[in-house]
């Protein structure tokens, strides 16, 4: 029998490995983004909106990522964005003005998308059904990784050379790493078989090619699971827009309590600790006992977090306030590593899942690029509070839309999922 270790140790480090690099190059990048920002000029309303270039590249991104990694597979679609990602690293170094600086960090949005939907119909297709939410999991936990060791080595790198480029010639080492990994390693499609619609390793018979299976389009899965996703994919939109408004609140609510850079990247960074520290728990507790003792805990206490952490932006001790609950966020966030990527998975068509998966990330990373939106249009209306408290209703309503809708499209997400 395959244990759950040997399937995990089966992907290794041609799997997990590049993820854990980019999010390390991204994870050292993001807490200094509207520091940078600022420096070219920017307010408070205007860092928030350029930080948020980052999950709208995704956004953005993903159709077409969908399109490469089904038209030239995985890893020549991640080489390509290794090498895109490269030069939004070098433009963030020498960008003139605040609309280059932009730029660059939407070029890193983009091969954030290409790396995820890459990995993710990979996984799909090849993780047995009864490991999938701990493969998964442990695909998140990888890039959770760079959100927790990354704004570490930023301040380090920091207090170091006393210069933000500093962690920037760290970002672009850790991607051409990533290359050179990516070109002179084994390739896992080749090694890795994939799986039939009952979760096990497809076997060909002797002297029988493999029949080739037509791939629908994006759009036409789209309208075919237009349901499922309307519903299922709201909730999960919500899921994501709570977990992009962490990434994107945490470093501007620093900048507005006039934090440095340095004292910013230390509090990202334990709450990127805890985030990391229960990655794998997550996908223990989906694999156990269902999807929804995930999302629904992940979501009431980064909810609670929000609302809490838009009381405390003026008293006396709102350092200690912002570092406490920075803490709460990464706490919910943890528990909830992977689920997106696990749910869209058991969603998926199992015959052919990549234009299903691509509308499911479309529809989460919707929700992931309006929050930083929607963060930065309200702080520029009314407050930064506000926008904190919004976030954190919008998360309440994700959570009602899960105990709503998941168990009606996916029976057993409230108990052990079916194998």
């Amino acid at each position: 029998m395959t244990s759950a270790q040997s399937v995990l140790r089966q992907f290794g480090p041609m799997v997990y490995g590049p993820t854990a690099l980019y999010s390390l190059a991204e994870g050292a990048l993001m807490p200094l983004i509207p520091v940078m920002a600022t420096r070219l000029g920017a307010d408070v309303a205007t860092a928030a909106l350029i930080t948020s270039g980052l999950v709208v590249g995704q956004l953005c991104g993903n159709l077409p990522a969908g399109w490469a990694v089904a038209r030239f597979g995985e890893r020549s679609t991640m080489i390509g964005a290794a090498l895109i990602a490269v030069g939004g690293v070098l433009g963030l170094m020498l960008a003139p003005n605040l609309g280059a600086f932009a730029l660059a960090v939407l070029l890193l949005g983009l091969c954030a998308a290409a790396f995820g939907i890459a990995r993710h119909a990979f996984m799909t297709t090849r993780a047995p059904h009864a490991f999938r939410a701990r493969a998964l999991s442990l695909l998140g936990g990888s890039d959770r990784f760079g959100i927790f060791v990354g704004p570490f080595v930023a301040a380090a790198l920091i207090g170091v050379f006393a210069h933000e480029r500093s962690v920037s010639w760290f970002a672009a080492a850790c991607l051409v790493l990533l290359l050179l990994l990516l070109v002179l390693g084994p390739d896992p499609e080749q090694r890795t078989p994939r799986l039939n619609d009952r979760g096990e390793t497809a076997r060909r018979r002797p002297g029988r090619e493999p029949v080739p299976q037509q791939h629908p389009g994006v759009f036409a899965t789209m309208w075919r699971h237009r349901a499922v996703l309307a519903r299922v994919g709201g909730a999960a939109a919500a899921l994501s827009a709570v977990r992009s408004a962490r990434q994107t609140l945490l470093p501007v609510w620093g900048v507005s309590l006039q934090l440095d850079a340095q004292g910013i990247a230390v509090v990202v960074g334990i709450s990127g600790a805890i985030d990391f520290a229960l990655f794998y728990a997550s996908g223990q507790i989906m694999d156990r006992f269902g999807r929804l003792w995930a999302a629904i805990p992940a979501l009431v206490l980064m909810s609670a977090g929000f609302l809490a952490l838009s009381l405390t932006h003026d008293l006396p001790d709102a350092l200690v306030w912002f570092a406490g609950l920075g803490a709460v966020l990464g706490f919910g966030n943890g528990i909830s590593s992977g689920i997106l990527m696990t749910i869209g998975a058991d969603l998926a068509p199992p015959a052919s899942p990549a234009a299903f998966l691509g509308s499911w990330r479309t529809l989460t990373g919707i929700g992931g690029a309006v929050a930083p939106l929607l963060i930065s249009g309200i702080t520029a209306l009314v407050s930064l509070p506000l926008a904190c408290a919004a976030m954190g209703a919008i998360g309440v309503g994700g959570a009602f839309a899960f105990l709503r809708w998941l168990p009606r499209y996916l029976p057993g997400s409230g108990s052990t999922p079916p194998s």
